[in-house]
């Protein structure tokens, strides 16, 4: 679905992404790594929002693979892989039903048009009422975005990346500040989404990675240093001395920068 051979990003002397080769397939696949690691850099760098120093990046699209490398976002969404972030991007003072509106006409074929049917309209709102619907959120569909739980708020943005029926989805920590009440909603939506998307997820939350994950793919400084299935790359040495640090089952890894991390580079 989505492949990378010697993906490098530098920032000045830094390099946050360092020659990675990796394969996306029909899967549910979780990057770790400690904060620095390059996991963000590296989300920015598939869906076009950062200009690789050297590699490339090509996405699977009507059965040929297609050279993506530096492609403006846009672009690469209209393939078909979607990315939700780490901060809720919605439209605040517009309604949950209106911002998934939106979405599923950007990504429709009338997005351009000026003049659009009633029929066209309808088949938008049909496709986001159904959105809604599939992410738990129809009965807040009049409510204004600004007024939802950040839980919410998460399925909101999970609403938005699935408008277009992508093939790809990318969900950069969407577990990030959710209360605890609400993170089984947000394990369940993001089970629910892999069974018919690839999906790429960055989690912190070790009991999640371990819970949902078909395969665990580890960056440090970088580079990868482990790739396989998640009891195997959990009981990897090299892993224990980067990341997990002896963790075990119940034990949920830290949020939040360390010292020292360059800007822009997670």
């Amino acid at each position: 679905m989505l492949r990378t051979r010697g993906l490098t990003k530098r920032f000045g002397g830094i390099t946050a992404v360092d020659g990675v080769d990796f394969d996306l397939g029909s899967e549910l696949c979780s990057l770790i790594g400690p904060n620095g690691a390059g996991k963000t850099t590296f989300f920015d760098l598939l869906t076009g929002e950062l200009e690789p120093t050297d590699g490339r990046i090509e996405f699977r699209h009507d059965g040929e693979w297609v050279d993506v490398t530096a492609t403006p976002p846009s672009e690469i969404a209209s393939l078909g892989v979607h990315r939700s972030y780490q901060i809720t991007n919605v439209f605040p003072t517009s309604t949950v039903l209106e911002n998934v509106r939106v979405a599923v006409q950007a990504h429709s074929d009338h997005s351009a048009t000026f003049w659009r049917t009633s029929d066209a309209y309808e088949a938008d709102l049909t496709a986001a009422r159904d959105i809604l619907e599939r992410v738990g959120l129809s009965e807040r569909a009049d409510d204004l975005a600004q007024n939802l739980s950040h839980g919410a708020g998460r399925q909101l943005e999970v609403a938005i990346a699935l408008a277009g029926d992508p093939d790809v989805l990318l969900l950069d920590e969407p577990n990030a500040g959710v209360s605890s009440e609400s993170v089984d909603d947000i394990v369940a939506l993001i089970e629910d989404v892999a069974r018919d998307h690839a999906v790429l997820l960055v989690e912190h939350n070790m009991d999640i990675v371990m819970e949902v994950s078909d395969r665990v793919v580890v960056l440090n400084q970088g580079s990868v240093i482990a790739d396989g299935d998640p009891s195997d790359v959990r009981a990897d040495p090299a892993v224990q001395e980067a990341y997990l640090g002896g963790y075990e089952t119940g034990d949920l890894a830290e949020d939040g920068d360390e010292p020292g991390e360059p800007e822009g580079v997670a």
